[in-house]
């Protein structure tokens, strides 16, 4: 992977990311970098304010030109602005006033540019427990009781990101996608205080149950999909919901307590890693994380399973998939992408086109 920032993993990869999406509609390569040169190195604030300029300049952009009328430049400025202020909020922490407005005014640009689109998403909110999973439903052109995808993000990500290639890679193979904030995720966490639980399927269920019984779609067509973290949330899902018939795991996660282990106390993760999971501190947290693993569990999965990691993933470590690979007792294939390859970096984000194969391998199973 391409470090932007020499010796900063964790600054690099996010700019890579940027990148990627933009290809989607997530930014503009040439904002971006110009962005990235402002900023001094390992200054979270730095970071913070200049996503913040970018995500601001897109917004008016976008509201001048709907009050020309222009939509098609209205909807790219607003797409833009969503997925800049995303980055913005990223590495703030919990207790940060500015980290739940820059979530919000990414999710209403979002909201704003996604409703321009051709068949704009249908805004959803899955009850859960007395709260609630909010998201997206985003239905394929034509289908009538079609197949569809569910999809949980990772540790980080929010239902608007899966914007940003999935839900454009499934819709045009034919396929819905509905996109959540699942426990510890988005709005779940941050607007209804549902924190992360290791026994996800919980909330993959109550996503199918209420996907059955409120979208047009088969449900004899539906499978489960995460990344990152999620492919830990994937497979668990698939592991104990056998109406899934099928599961994608971008990024496999065999045992995320190891994942931490070899993070230190103060990482720049972890006041995010103790907010998703509802505790006040890392031992509480490392007490948590005991419990997210796949062992006794992957072997459970019924449905034909796919994985898909890069050699080099930093994050999750290739084991991972390997450990997940052989436990497995069901119709099973893995794409591990060679290590100095682009795509080798955690969850494709350097070269998304290696994860194609996987849209196909999702078209060809469901079709059946």
């Amino acid at each position: 992977m391409w470090h932007y920032f020499p010796g900063n993993y964790m600054w690099s990869y996010q700019l890579v990311r940027m990148i990627s999406q933009s290809y989607f509609g997530g930014g503009e390569v040439n904002e971006i970098l110009d962005a990235a040169s402002k900023m001094e190195v390992g200054n979270f604030d730095s970071f913070h304010r200049e996503w913040m300029r970018l995500g601001d300049r897109s917004l008016v952009q976008a509201n001048e030109a709907i009050d020309k009328e222009a939509v098609e430049t209205a909807k790219s400025a607003y797409l833009r602005a969503a997925n800049y202020y995303r980055t913005a909020e990223f590495f703030l922490q919990p207790d940060d006033e500015r980290k739940i407005p820059t979530y919000l005014k990414g999710v209403e640009s979002f909201r704003k540019g996604s409703e321009l689109l051709e068949i704009p998403p249908r805004i959803v909110s899955i009850p859960f427990e007395g709260k609630e999973l909010p998201g997206y439903f985003f239905k394929a052109k034509g289908q009538t009781k079609g197949p569809m995808m569910v999809m949980f993000g990772g540790l980080d990500s929010t239902a608007e990101e899966l914007y940003y290639g999935p839900a454009q890679f499934l819709n045009e193979r034919g396929i819905s996608l509905l996109a959540l904030d699942g426990p510890g995720q988005g709005g779940a966490l941050r607007l209804h205080q549902v924190h992360s639980r290791y026994d996800y399927n919980v909330a993959g269920t109550a996503a199918y149950e209420w996907a059955v019984a409120n979208l047009d779609v088969d449900p004899d067509r539906i499978g489960i999909m995460a990344v990152s973290m999620g492919g830990y949330m994937a497979a668990r899902c698939a592991a104990f919901e056998p109406r899934f018939k099928v599961c994608a795991i971008w990024g496999a996660v065999y045992d995320y307590n190891d994942v931490w282990k070899k993070r230190p106390d103060n990482h720049p993760l972890a006041n995010i890693l103790q907010h998703i999971f509802g505790v006040e501190d890392m031992p509480a947290a490392r007490e948590k994380l005991q419990h997210y693993n796949l062992r006794g569990v992957a072997e459970k999965i019924q449905a034909p399973t796919y994985i898909i990691h890069g050699e080099d993933d930093r994050q999750n470590t290739v084991d991972n998939a390997y450990n997940v690979y052989n436990d497995l007792t069901c119709p099973r294939k893995m794409k591990i992408v060679p290590t100095s390859s682009p795509g080798s970096a955690h969850c494709q984000v350097d070269n998304i086109t290696e994860t194609y194969e996987m849209y196909d391998w999702i078209k060809e199973q469901l079709a059946r």
